[in-house]
């Protein structure tokens, strides 16, 4: 199949793009760096003239309120660019959980994404994964200073983008879900005592202090963002930071 991947240069684009192409598909990544635009729409029609599949796997350079208008502007340009190219699958990369945490600009964005894809004119699938393992650095940077790093004890199932990246794959070589897919790492930790296990295994001599209003995620209630019943990754966190 012909798979147009919006989004392809980037950590999970990529991956899926080496993927489906070794699985003998004709992947093509498109971008910003190869002319394509996705809110002024510029380059779109050509990315997705005659692709069996699109895949967005592009994202907002803002987490804030700004995130909604740039998932309903790109979503409804690429839907018309899917839709007049002839596509007959569309897929984007989600959130687990996603629907459950109003209070954060950037989820309630991506659950907008996910209705404006499930009411489009074309059949559909959502790849929705727990917390990447590759963000956990940035996640540390947020509350951190010179001797303490202040985390809330949110439950999370990290899972390596390797392992997404798969996963989307998958979907995007198969039949339209018409639903969603959930994807997990295999073990579920509080989010103080991951950050603990990644401080020790770069000798990092700073502290973790639990602090439930520490961060965005702070914010997440219960352990809406983690799934027993999802289809689980074979990467465990301690193999990923081998």
């Amino acid at each position: 199949m012909k798979i147009a991947v919006i989004g392809g240069t980037g950590l999970i684009g990529s991956q899926v793009v080496t993927n489906l192409n070794a699985a003998g598909h004709q992947a093509v990544p498109h971008s910003k760096s190869t002319g394509v635009d996705i809110i002024s729409g510029q380059g779109l029609d050509e990315a997705a003239a005659g692709a069996d599949v699109v895949v967005n796997l592009t994202n907002s350079p803002t987490f804030d309120e700004a995130s909604l208008a740039f998932f309903q502007t790109s979503m409804d340009n690429l839907l018309a660019a899917a839709r007049k190219g002839g596509a007959g699958h569309f897929v984007i990369l989600s959130i687990v959980g996603v629907d459950q945490v109003p209070e954060l600009d950037y989820y309630r964005a991506k659950a907008l994404q996910e209705k404006i894809l499930a009411a489009g004119p074309i059949p559909y699938s959502i790849v929705r994964a727990t917390q990447f393992m590759d963000f956990m650095d940035a996640v540390l940077s947020w509350t951190a200073d010179a001797d303490t790093v202040r985390l809330p004890a949110t439950p999370i199932q990290p899972i390596a983008s390797k392992d997404v990246a798969a996963a989307v794959a998958e979907v995007a070589a198969g039949a339209p879900l018409n639903g969603i897919r959930n994807v997990a790492g295999p073990e579920i930790f509080a989010l103080d005592e991951l950050g603990r296990i990644t401080l020790s295994h770069k000798g990092d001599s700073r502290t973790v202090v639990t602090d439930p209003t520490a961060g965005m995620f702070a914010a997440v209630k219960g352990d809406v963002l983690t799934d027993k019943n999802a289809r689980l990754a074979p990467t465990s966190y301690t193999e990923w930071l081998s």
